[in-house]
């Protein structure tokens, strides 16, 4: 069998066990019932699809039998979690040890670096709210900032650590609401937008900055509004807006200012390269 039938039989193992580690993931973290989840899962599969397509022709195939071993084993406990899932951090971490078991299966461990860009992306992928917030409390700071907000708006409230006073109710600010959940969100479309276009120094340290201030204001102005609703005991409309469609409204605002500014800077640097 000639070297490169071997490669063309490789190419299509790999790319059908891709697609069953994808689809087993995507479905997984589907019936988890994580909507925001969910649609960044599939964005990053997307993004790391599209970075190996872009390379398909210049990847090195050659991997050696520890690696390939050491590739089906994690492959294989991939699978093997997935017929006992956990809908928390498992979710997280599996796509990373999917890629380096196939990345290992393809190319050995010598070959990995042709996927830092996928496996980075992965990596941050494992961070998550629960993860975060074990080592950095980010609700005093979201507590101070929308204090601020709503006395600069006329209201009369009163902070008090993490708790947010009106004349009428109260609300406490908790890890869950203090944005780092959407903060995340953003960050990753940001590594997402840095790996797959061009850019330069400047926007490789403004745009992350950016993203955490649009995530973190919207986010601020969401508790606002809560606590307005707290104020008046209008316990319907808070619950709408703590954990119902109304917290995803606030996220996809995000979602699409940020994105807006991301395609402002790709035209921008478009133009300036097509002037050049």
């Amino acid at each position: 069998m000639s070297r490169l039938k071997l490669v063309k039989d490789l190419k299509f193992w790999l790319l059908a066990i891709a697609a069953g580690l994808i689809t087993i993931h995507l479905t997984l973290t589907w019936r988890s019932g994580n909507t925001e989840l969910l649609s960044t899962s599939f964005l990053f599969w997307v993004a790391v699809v599209s970075l190996l397509c872009k390379k398909r022709d210049a990847l090195e195939l050659k991997s050696d039998n520890f690696s390939s071993i050491v590739g089906l084993a994690l492959i294989s406990l991939v699978l093997f979690k997935s017929l006992y899932p956990a809908y928390g951090f498992t979710l997280h971490v599996t796509p990373l040890i999917s890629m380096l078991g196939l990345g290992l299966i393809a190319s050995g461990v010598k070959g990995l670096k042709q996927y830092w860009r996928e496996l980075l992306l992965l990596a941050f992928f494992v961070l998550n709210q629960q993860l975060i917030l074990k080592f950095l409390n980010v609700s005093l700071l979201t507590a101070k900032f929308t204090s601020v907000l709503l006395w600069f708006l006329g209201f009369p409230v009163v902070q008090q650590g993490e708790i947010l006073s009106l004349p009428t109710g109260s609300v406490q600010i908790g890890g869950a609401c203090s944005g780092v959940g959407t903060i995340l969100q953003l960050l990753g479309l940001t590594l997402v937008f840095l790996l797959i276009f061009p850019t330069k120094l400047k926007e490789k340290i403004l745009l992350p900055l950016v993203a955490v201030i649009v995530a973190f204001t919207l986010n601020g102005m969401r508790v606002a509004l809560m606590t307005v609703l707290a104020g008046l005991s209008n316990k319907e409309a808070f619950e709408y807006w703590h954990l119902g469609d109304g917290s995803l409204i606030f996220s996809l605002t995000s979602v699409l200012i940020f994105g807006l500014i991301c395609r402002f800077w790709l035209i921008k640097n478009i133009g300036e390269n097509g002037s050049t």
